[in-house]
């Protein structure tokens, strides 16, 4: 079993630098491992939240607001959902939250492939079609969903940024800072929580963390479009799975 919680660490750490979408891996591992739907994300979104973190400061110099709403709006934006959203979870019995995970992997999948496959030219500024209120309720939305479950929400942000103006270089540098952002509100609340499982955190945040760094050093030599294909097909195989024998 902790070998399985380890391996899926690692497996997630490298996924999250390359392109995302960790919380694939790690959430059916713990389940697998014997924890609830309910642990297993909140267990899961604790072990990885320090591997967001180095992220968002690894890429900290691109980090900037929209033209319409700054920097420091939407990191408090992101705050305020994130904690909507753990709540939400820290309120939802465990056997409705079993019930929603093959819905939300199902939306996750599908945002990440949209994400994937319909990324703007490198570079490309999107013409500003969210203003102020648009690209806050956007963002408020999308933190209270990353507080509640988190998978996919790289590429809702990324989506919602760059129609807000800004170039996807930024837009990703951003939203990985947000990300980290919104789960440490959330993180505040689930280390209060007996849903949460020290031992198998532990193990699978060191596992994400040194996949993490495997990742940083084989970004470069990883062919992105195959990579991210993967990925899909990963997210495709556990709907299927979920919706086929439901946790």
């Amino acid at each position: 079993m902790w070998l399985l919680i380890l391996v899926a660490g690692l497996w997630a750490g490298l996924q999250n630098a390359l392109a995302g979408g960790g919380s694939f891996v790690t959430l059916p591992a713990l389940i697998v491992a014997g924890l609830s739907p309910l642990a297993a994300n909140i267990t899961s979104t604790v072990a990885l939240f320090p591997g967001q973190v180095t992220a968002g400061w690894a890429g900290r110099r691109l980090v900037t607001g929209t033209p319409s709403l700054s920097f420091r709006a939407l990191l408090l934006i992101s705050l305020a959902g994130g904690v909507v959203g753990g709540l939400l979870l820290l309120n939802t019995p465990s056997r409705v939250f079993a019930r929603l995970v093959p819905w939300l992997v199902l939306f996750a999948t599908v945002v990440f492939a949209w994400g994937s496959f319909r990324r703007r030219p490198a570079g490309e500024v999107a013409a500003p079609r969210l203003g102020a209120w648009g690209a806050g309720a956007a963002q408020f939305c999308i933190a209270i969903y990353g507080g509640y479950f988190g998978g996919g929400i790289g590429f809702l942000m990324l989506a919602a940024l760059t129609l807000a103006g800004l170039a996807t270089r930024h837009a990703g540098a951003t939203k990985n800072v947000l990300a980290a952002v919104m789960n440490a509100s959330a993180v505040a609340l689930f280390v209060f929580s007996p849903e949460v499982h020290w031992r198998e955190a532990l193990v699978l945040g060191a596992g994400a963390m040194a996949g993490g760094l495997a990742g940083s050093w084989v970004l470069q030599r990883v062919n992105e479009r195959w990579l991210r294909g993967a990925i899909v097909l990963i997210g495709v195989a556990l709907t299927v799975g979920l919706f086929v024998r439901p946790v």
